[in-house]
């Protein structure tokens, strides 16, 4: 649901954005609070050192290529998990039916 575009509450209905993960690699964390005014920052990994942060999907070119330029930023990769298929088939009852002779 946090990807649809419209949900129906009461009378109306709103419009949610299409929102895009950014991971960004850092060399230090001491600069990971003004990733803020890029987006929401959802994680920060201490142990790793890369932060998980949403923007609109509409900004997110935009937004990475300005990480990117940043002094302390290693590397900035997307996510991929609105393009991943989340609707998975099971291999295994398959296999199991073809065993069982059914």
């Amino acid at each position: 649901m946090w990807l649809s575009d419209e949900v129906k509450k009461g009378d109306g209905v709103f419009m949610f954005p299409m929102r895009q993960g950014i991971i960004v690699w850092l060399y230090s964390l001491k600069h990971s609070k003004q990733l803020r005014k890029y987006g929401n920052v959802h994680y920060v990994s201490k142990r790793l050192k890369y932060a998980v942060l949403y923007c609109n999907m509409d900004e997110a070119e935009e937004t990475m290529r300005k990480l990117a330029s940043l002094p302390f930023v290693k590397r900035v990769e997307p996510s991929y998990r609105p393009y991943v298929k989340v609707e998975f088939e099971s291999k295994a009852d398959k296999e199991r039916e073809y065993e069982y002779g059914i």
